[in-house]
């Protein structure tokens, strides 16, 4: 029985420790939220916050989960008033959408740890791939995610 907290629910499941929680949010929990990309942890369309940090969750087994804090895109604010979400809709940043809870919540954790992030902290620190190139909307909306979130 694996105990893991998913966007501060408590949840056991009966699964191996080495499934990927990628397909315990998706599969288990019904979070389809989180996507599929690339499976190898490239592309980042499966990014979700573990203790705040941003991991791909294609890659981390359940069993390495632990007793850490995981949200997803349905728990980072369900009423889409998280900074990040915000300036994502002001930005109008979504193309075809399907990496967007991946950079939503990578962007959230950057700004997290680098309240005034300048383009090179954004380079560095958002790896996400937007097969769209919708990159100068993701850059924009982050400084005012990041401005939001300074008030």
């Amino acid at each position: 029985m694996i105990s893991l907290t998913i966007n501060g629910q408590a949840h056991k499941l009966d699964l191996e420790p080495e499934m990927p929680l990628l397909w315990a949010l998706r599969d288990e929990l019904g979070l389809t939220g989180t996507k599929f990309g690339c499976g190898i942890g490239q592309c980042g369309a499966c990014t979700v916050l573990m203790n705040g940090a941003a991991v791909r969750s294609c890659l981390l087994p359940l069993g390495v989960v632990g007793n850490a804090a995981i949200t997803t895109i349905e728990g980072l604010s369900p009423t889409g008033e998280h900074p990040v979400q915000r300036a994502w809709i002001e930005h109008d940043v979504p193309q075809c959408g399907y990496c967007q809870s991946g950079q939503i919540l990578a962007a959230a954790a950057l700004i997290a740890r680098t309240p005034a992030p300048t383009d090179q902290d954004i380079d560095a620190g958002i790896t996400n791939i937007c097969r769209c190139g919708t990159y100068p909307r993701i850059r924009a909306a982050i400084h005012r995610a990041a401005a939001l979130a300074r008030g």
